[in-house]
């Protein structure tokens, strides 16, 4: 079978059609080779110094917005911080780890949380071919997905410590190292440990996946989230508040979500919370799966109390099936890598009428459904994802532009050519991101009458220079496309 429809390239855009930067062959971060390395290590018996990311402050806060006393600062392997050092010990979860009380990455281990749900994808970033035990040379690696490619990040195992503990994450059982390990390969790609302070969830978790990321508000929202998040739950996506079936409570259906709080502690104490009484009223079997009284920073809250007290929900998930999940429709996708350039591509938002047209077009086309696709558990049937692509190596420094996208219905007249700057004057966009936001990625879950439309990215000023990424989703009848839908790049 053909993959998705895609459209003419604009002579602007970029191709990625190629088999570098997949989980199966990662790009080398700064062109280190995990088994070279640790080959060499092995055979000159030495253990590794990565000199790519030292353990030295410049690692750790080259600016010093911490305001930590680098001079206490100890580099120690795991080795001479505990007596029998394991990466794992008795599998991962989520109540591994406690947060460090100097950096405020909080954004990052609630996506670690979510990620100790889902195996599969914990093997994809940790591979499982290290430990402490045979052929240990203190180097580990880990994967990432950045802006479209995978790629493999080495370090050595020296982690920063004051008094012989950790600074910064650190687990439970005080001789496991996964966390820890992580969160420093994290903090390579982000510059230094400092680099990792305030972000969104949304970020970690597509880094953690590739996968296909929504973000729901939960004041008003537009779809139904409950729904939403059990199919998500059901396809193993990870979210920024995990999700079961509802239990029942007098044998009548209670919709409840678990938190998890990623400081592993402060609790909701409102209607299901650990202690409240409302557990008196669920069986004895729902309750010994459900409800524990520890103080870890997980709790259950009813959905109403949920969407009252959260601003919004990330899910992201390897495959868009979760957004419908009918066995009559499949999603598949399309993804675009393009550029706005200063004078020819970077026309600006819509408020710059006559530069607008300038900015990458990109065409598609929405199929008539037959009635039991058309109405599957949702009725929208395209999902819109644009993220801009930053090539700072240090996160902190990245200045994000206020992005946005535009979606026009095409006449059928009008054939393959670049709309000109009069088709924007006359006609109003039928759907769009909304508020240009800065940020590093926005997208918008919407539905399409059948036709050809036009989706236009832009930055809201003109000539503000960026590469980025345009995925587009698509609802289709699973009799006319593969089963299983691939990525397509163009």
């Amino acid at each position: 079978m053909p993959p998705p429809r895609v459209n003419k390239k604009p002579k602007n855009e970029s191709t990625t059609n190629n088999n570098t930067g997949t989980l199966d062959d990662p790009l080398k971060f700064l062109d280190q080779d995990y088994q070279e390395l640790k080959k060499s290590c092995i055979a000159d018996q030495k253990r590794f110094v990565d000199d790519k990311f030292p353990p030295d402050s410049s690692s750790i806060d080259p600016k010093n917005k911490l305001k930590l006393d680098l001079d206490k600062i100890e580099w120690l392997r795991p080795s001479k911080i505990v007596s029998d050092p394991q990466l794992i010990v008795q599998g991962v979860s989520r109540f591994d780890y406690s947060q460090g009380s100097y950096l405020g990455n909080c954004w990052f281990l609630a996506s670690v949380g979510a990620l100790t749900f889902q195996k599969e994808i914990m093997d994809q970033v940790m591979p499982a071919d290290q430990s402490f035990g045979k052929d240990y040379a203190g180097i580990f690696h880990f994967r990432f997905w950045r802006f479209g490619k995978w790629i493999d990040v080495v370090i050595d195992d020296k982690l920063p410590t004051i008094k012989g503990k950790l600074i910064f994450v650190h687990s439970k059982t005080s001789n496991e190292f996964w966390p820890a390990l992580l969160e420093k390969a994290y903090a390579k790609v982000c510059g230094s440990y400092a680099d990792m302070h305030a972000g969104r969830v949304s970020e970690a978790l597509l880094d953690f996946t590739g996968g296909v990321h929504i973000c729901l508000e939960l004041e008003k929202p537009t779809i139904d989230v409950w729904s939403l998040m059990d199919r998500a739950a059901k396809n193993k996506a990870l979210m920024a508040c995990g999700s079961q079936q509802g239990v029942t409570c007098q044998e009548q259906p209670v919709r409840l979500v678990r938190v998890l709080n990623p400081w592993g502690r402060g609790e909701w104490n409102g209607a299901w919370s650990d202690n409240s009484s409302l557990w008196n009223k669920v069986s004895e079997k729902e309750l010994a799966k459900c409800r524990s009284l520890a103080n870890d920073g997980e709790f259950w809250m009813s959905m109403e109390d949920f969407t009252k007290n959260f601003e919004d929900i990330d899910i992201c998930c390897l495959r868009p099936d979760f957004l419908d999940n009918s066995s009559k429709c499949i999603w598949t996708s399309t993804c675009y890598n393009s550029i706005w350039e200063s004078g020819t591509t970077a026309g600006g938002c819509i408020n710059n009428k006559d530069s607008f047209c300038t900015n990458p077009q990109f065409r598609v086309k929405i199929e008539a459904l037959d009635e039991e696709c058309a109405s599957g558990q949702c009725p929208e049937n395209i999902l819109v994802s644009l993220m801009q692509i930053q090539e700072n190596r240090y996160r902190s420094l990245v200045s994000n532009y206020s992005i946005g996208f535009d979606v026009y219905l095409i006449p059928p007249e009008m054939k393959d050519e670049k709309l000109p700057a009069k088709f924007f004057y006359r006609r109003r966009s039928v759907e769009g991101s909304g508020n240009f936001i800065n940020t590093r990625h926005v997208m918008k879950f919407f539905k399409l009458e059948p036709g050809e439309y036009l989706i236009v990215p832009s930055t809201f000023n003109p000539n503000e220079c960026a590469k980025f990424m345009l995925s587009i989703f698509t609802k289709t009848e699973s009799h006319t496309r593969k089963k299983k839908p691939a990525r397509t790049y163009v």
